[in-house]
């Protein structure tokens, strides 16, 4: 598959920033992870535990982000790829004594080739259309996690699911773990803000902007369809397996049809279309929650409250908020993405 043509301004991300800012996203990045690898010294085990969840769902959110925010595909499943991705690596470590790092690399290419067969009913749907067919998917496969006990364990999960080594330097602590999972969040971070910036990248936005007139430009829409779906497929098998070592249990529930709606008000509360919108996101779905739970049993209505006022007051999520301050100060637009 060749890479589209790059001189046309229908192939450039909305919004897309200049040079020095585009540099400025990846420094963003970079500063961020220096930060998170000693945020949770001195925070206790639950505090650290929670900003570990929130990396883990924000590479879940970033894979959605790409096939909503970026191809424009909706889809309902992520929550169902990144239990695939949780239970593929929960099955081979324990029951088969793979290492993690052999099942992460299984379960994002067992998530990417699901994603491509899921994908081709895009080619033919559109709009809800398609969210049905992948809300169908979601329900079987948590059909599959809750009853075939005989490979999941039904009900009852997977437990002592074993943390891996790095170098031989164990990661059994919350720290330890937590700061692997920075790394690895990192890493496929920029993989994204690469692929974002490179004629593929364009290219699926260009589907998102104008499907017809990305055709006529000489972009195999069919193709790269299928492959902004699968990336996004793979980006929650990542997660999953990711997910799982860091809890050492799972189960089916955490990978329910609720569970894909919550990862797509990340999507959109964050800033679907930016490339730091899913950490927003996530860090609203993941850690907000936590922080209001001084209100006690008021803490799930004042959550609700405050994502809903957001997204009155900016339907482009905090990320849209932000970029159009950027645009007030300084009068030019992409800031942000």
């Amino acid at each position: 598959m060749s890479a589209p043509a790059t001189t046309n301004d229908l192939s450039r991300p909305r919004g897309r920033a200049l040079p020095g800012l585009i540099d400025g996203t990846l420094v963003t990045l970079l500063l961020g992870a220096a930060i998170l690898w000693f945020a949770p010294v001195g925070m206790g085990r639950y505090g650290t535990y929670v900003l570990s969840l929130w990396l883990v769902m924000s590479i879940a959110v970033m894979g959605l982000n790409l096939t909503l925010g970026y191809a424009g595909l909706k889809s309902l499943a992520q929550a169902a790829f990144m239990g695939l991705g949780a239970y593929t690596t929960a099955l081979l470590t324990t029951k088969l004594g793979v290492s993690w790092y052999a099942a992460f690399a299984l379960s994002g290419l067992l998530t990417f080739a699901v994603g491509i067969v899921l994908g081709f009913p895009a080619l033919r749907v559109k709009a809800h259309y398609l969210a049905f067919v992948t809300l169908a998917f979601s329900t079987l496969i948590w059909l599959i996690l809750r009853n075939e006990q005989w490979l999941t364990g039904g009900v009852f999960g997977i437990s002592n699911i074993n943390r891996p080594d790095f170098f031989g330097i164990k990661l059994f602590g919350a720290l330890e773990f937590h700061r692997f999972v920075v790394a690895v969040t990192l890493i496929l971070a920029v993989a994204q803000w690469w692929l974002i910036r490179s004629p593929w990248g364009r290219a699926f936005t260009a589907l998102r902007e104008n499907p017809i007139r990305a055709a006529s430009l000489g972009i195999d829409t069919r193709a790269y369809t299928l492959l902004a779906f699968a990336i996004g497929s793979a980006y929650a098998g990542f997660a999953g397996a990711l997910y799982a070592p860091l809890v050492e249990f799972i189960d089916p529930s955490p990978f329910s049809l609720s569970q894909s709606f919550f990862l797509l008000l990340m999507v959109v509360a964050g800033g679907a279309g930016y490339l730091l919108g899913p950490f927003v996101g996530a860090l609203l779905g993941v850690v907000l929650p936590e922080w209001l739970r001084f209100a006690g049993s008021l803490y799930l209505i004042i959550f609700a409250s405050i994502v809903l006022l957001l997204l009155i007051a900016c339907p482009q999520g905090v990320s849209g908020l932000l970029e159009r301050g950027w645009t007030k100060l300084t009068g030019r637009r992409g800031g942000t993405r």
